[in-house]
């Protein structure tokens, strides 16, 4: 039998009898429970905080207990297959780590970005790195190793420095470039303001700009030459509320597969296809941009269906190989984790977020295996009903 990944399990039973317990905990609760306690107040308010009263941060997560896997039997499940074809590229698993524009400062010595592509490369799972990171893109894509990162792109107003910006993560090997649509203004985040804790504007995550030719031929038009002026300009491109006919040129201004996040209306997706992407990245930001949305998970389906053969990311609410599951089933071709790895980064750097991946890819592994389902071609063929 080949090596699957539930069998992380028994390493851990395995060590056990050992008396050596696991160093970090395997479900997302307890790992968020330790992180309250292992970061301060200002970083974990932003990880942590939704929009408005929370009411789609928790709907997102809630939306997964109204589907549930069918058990078949009599599939000889010894072996599942969970690698995917995205964007011409295999991969072991359907699963990828979400941007998050400070996950660079969730780490003890705030280079976040480099442990989780040091752990992309051990684990093979793909990374979405931010616009917004601690260290630059030239410095982060060769950590990624023989696995393939995505670039976030957060257009600024200034299409020269969008087109730079793409430029240099093409030149640092990322793969896709995934267009974020939901965030040219922040949604209305209580946690934050309560706080009047806005990193970005605090000089954090800004390595791509800061070290970017085309922004510091803006900023040399500032008459000051200081943090506060670098912000202030940074701020003042961040704000660009995208068009169709910027897709246009976006697609233009690439040879990589470009993937717009934030798609939830079937006709959004259709419009986007149309216009040439190569894929379509289902998510409401897991409710931190805007309150009072339908839950992703529920417009999943209506998506797939409107993209065809294009294939589908998810995010928003995963918390588990169970969720991730159930987004499969759903039809998306992968599914990202987000919020549970800052908080594993937050506990044990580039070695808490590797477990922390492999704890999901052996839940969804060993769901297949108990229930009957080998390959996620199975899996999506007729697995999952709705159950409330």
């Amino acid at each position: 039998m080949t090596h699957q990944y539930g069998d992380f399990q028994l390493e851990i039973y395995n060590a056990g009898t050992r008396g050596v317990l696991p160093r970090y905990p395997v479900d997302a609760a307890t790992l968020e429970r330790q992180a309250t306690a292992a970061l301060p107040e200002w970083i974990l308010s932003y990880i942590a905080g939704g929009c408005g009263n929370e009411h789609t941060q928790r709907a997102n997560v809630a939306a997964f207990e109204k589907w549930g896997i069918v058990p078949r039997m009599f599939n000889g499940s010894y072996e599942r297959d969970l690698s995917i074809n995205l964007f011409g590229l295999r991969l072991p698993s359907p699963l990828f780590t979400v941007p998050i524009g400070i996950i660079g400062i969730c780490s003890q010595d705030f280079h976040g970005d480099l442990h989780v592509a040091r752990a992309a490369a051990r684990t093979g799972v793909p990374v979405i790195q931010s616009t917004l990171s601690m260290d630059p893109v030239e410095d982060l894509g060769p950590a990624l190793g023989d696995t393939p990162g995505f670039f976030q792109l957060y257009t600024p107003k200034d299409r020269e420095l969008a087109l730079s910006l793409v430029q240099r993560a093409e030149a640092a090997g990322y793969r896709a470039i995934v267009v974020t649509l939901d965030t040219w203004v922040t949604g209305w985040r209580p946690r934050d303001l309560n706080r009047a804790n806005f990193p970005q504007l605090r000089g954090y995550c800004l390595a791509n700009y800061f070290t970017d030719e085309h922004f510091l031929k803006l900023l040399a038009r500032k008459p000051e030459d200081d943090l506060a002026a670098a912000t202030a300009e940074w701020a003042d491109q961040f704000g660009y509320s995208l068009t169709w006919d910027d897709l246009r040129w976006i697609r233009e201004a690439t040879s990589l597969p470009v993937v717009v996040k934030g798609i939830n209306h079937p006709d959004d997706a259709r419009k986007a296809i149309d216009l040439g992407v190569n894929g379509i990245y289902c998510s409401n930001h897991g409710g931190r941009q805007a309150n009072g949305g339908i839950p992703a998970l529920d417009m999943l389906p209506d998506v797939v269906r409107a993209a065809g053969d294009v294939p589908v990311l998810f995010d928003s609410g995963v918390r588990s190989g169970t969720d991730a599951a159930k987004a499969l089933a759903l039809g998306a071709t992968a599914v990202g984790v987000g919020r549970s790895y800052a908080y594993a980064l937050a506990l044990g750097g580039e070695d808490g977020v590797v477990h922390h991946l492999r704890s999901i890819l052996a839940e969804a592994d060993l769901l297949m295996a108990i229930d009957g389902y080998p390959t996620l071609a199975d899996l999506r063929a007729d697995a999952i009903r709705r159950v409330s």
